[in-house]
């Protein structure tokens, strides 16, 4: 297939615009944004009625290698993820081993090098153990340092619970520190009371109670204090409660912000209704919550206080999710659908084409320094995508393409499809096929 080419008559949707118009893809670039641009020696790709947006930047996933490869891997969930849109994740640090030195960092580096179809990225982990190591650490290079999922391995590794280990690297480090946000002394008091009266079998509906609003929001409120005092760069992951969204400004530029946050796509369009219905299957941490807690964070992800979307994916086996309260594990597949997510709620009025491109592209790319992504302007790196609004499908077993074959949306009708997806300029995904001889490229900070 050519390296060159030419998408037509298209609707174009970034910074902050929709305008018809043709893009010619040379090689890995956005060589030219405009009318009547030359096709020879290109293949050409009608976009009518269609919609270019740049490729999605997922900033949280769990693809579970090295180590946990019989949920997910590199190949399977980058496969999931550009027939998405997403042309671009960061990986979190709780495989096996953990993350926890520029050694390891480095050989899920080459790992993805080998196997991804999409752009690649990781965040050093960190905990109470290497704590002291990451503060010598030149880390101004990484995306982020981050404590998230670390919590599986033992208890006390969540920064959020250890306010003295969360100021001594927020005063030294020198990058971004995305933490989990959630107090484990009061979600063990919530377990304790619950276990009282139910034993080992607590009904999963009592999820959010457990990992409870409480739980979040003093974690949070006592981190963003931390960070203020040494006048360092905080990114909570995964926010939840609507309490929580108004500890975060809207009246500066992400450019200017130094404590930034991002919403997983699950906990917009899921409440506490959906638990009677699909149990354990929708059990993640920090928990999907009230119906008010999901309106207000979409709420506050419209008006800029939360900066992006991410996914939080996490494939498990479905037998490990199927398991009573205590032993099912924390997390789902998502991926594949987050962006028919959004554009659900574009298509209910509840937010603009600009805006999911904002949080979805451009501003992964702004908070984490990736330089000529998240964007459609010449010069940029061709990741892009074509999407058809009009394109009525139901989620069913046979597209699901995360390696653990299962999704809480199995059965849910979206009203959009991507249609196509490069990647640095290559045509990875076509209307459901495949060219998998080019892999995707590390993204790091510029």
């Amino acid at each position: 297939m050519s390296n060159r080419f030419v998408i037509q008559n298209t609707f174009i949707v970034s910074d902050g615009k929709v305008f018809i118009s043709d893009v010619l893809v040379e090689k890995n670039i956005i060589k030219l944004v405009g009318s009547g641009l030359g096709t020879e020696n290109a293949t050409i790709i009608d976009g009518t009625n269609r919609y270019l947006l740049p490729g999605v930047i997922d900033g949280q996933v769990h693809f579970r290698e090295p180590g946990l490869a019989h949920k997910g891997d590199f190949y399977t969930e980058s496969r999931a993820a550009v027939a998405g849109g997403i042309t671009s994740f960061i990986d979190m640090p709780n495989t096996v081993p953990n993350v926890l030195n520029m050694a390891a960092l480095e050989e899920k580096n080459k790992l993805a090098s080998q196997k991804s179809l999409a752009n690649y990225g990781f965040f050093l982990g960190v905990n109470g153990d290497n704590l002291d190591e990451v503060i010598k650490l030149d880390t101004s290079k990484l995306l982020a340092v981050s404590d998230d999922g670390l919590y599986f391995t033992k208890k006390g590794n969540l920064l959020a619970d250890n306010p003295a280990t969360l100021e001594k690297l927020l005063s030294s480090c020198k990058s971004i520190v995305a933490i989990h946000s959630e107090k484990e002394q009061i979600i063990e008091a919530n377990e304790k009371l619950f276990r009282e009266k139910y034993g080992e079998n607590i009904p999963v509906e009592l999820h959010p109670l457990i990992r409870s609003e409480k739980a979040c929001y003093e974690s949070t409120k006592d981190a963003i204090a931390i960070a203020n005092k040494y006048n360092a760069k905080l990114h909570i992951l995964h926010l939840t409660t609507e309490a929580e969204t108004h500890l975060f400004r809207n009246d500066i530029p992400l450019e200017y912000k130094n404590i930034t946050t991002e919403v997983s796509v699950h906990h917009l369009w899921f409440s506490d209704n959906d638990y009677a219905r699909l149990g354990t299957l929708i059990k993640w941490n920090p928990a999907i919550k009230t119906e008010k807690d999901k309106n207000g964070l979409l709420k506050a992800l419209v008006d800029d206080r939360i900066d992006i979307v991410t996914t939080d994916h996490a494939p498990h086996s479905l037998e490990e999710k199927q398991r009573p309260y205590f032993q099912s594990m924390s997390g789902a597949p998502i991926i594949q659908f987050s962006l028919n997510i959004m554009l659900d709620f574009y298509r209910r009025g509840l937010i603009s084409l600009e805006k999911i491109v904002q949080k979805m592209c451009h501003n992964p790319a702004i908070l984490y320094g990736i330089s000529k992504r998240g964007f459609i302007r010449e010069g940029y790196i061709a990741d892009l995508i074509l999407v058809d609004l009009n394109a009525e499908w139901t989620v069913s077993n046979d597209i699901i393409l995360s390696k653990c074959g299962w999704s809480p949306l199995l059965g849910t009708t979206f009203h959009s499809k991507v249609t196509h997806t490069f990647v640095n300029g290559h045509l990875v995904y076509d209307n459901g096929q495949f060219d998998e001889q080019v892999k995707g490229q590390p993204i790091t900070r510029g």
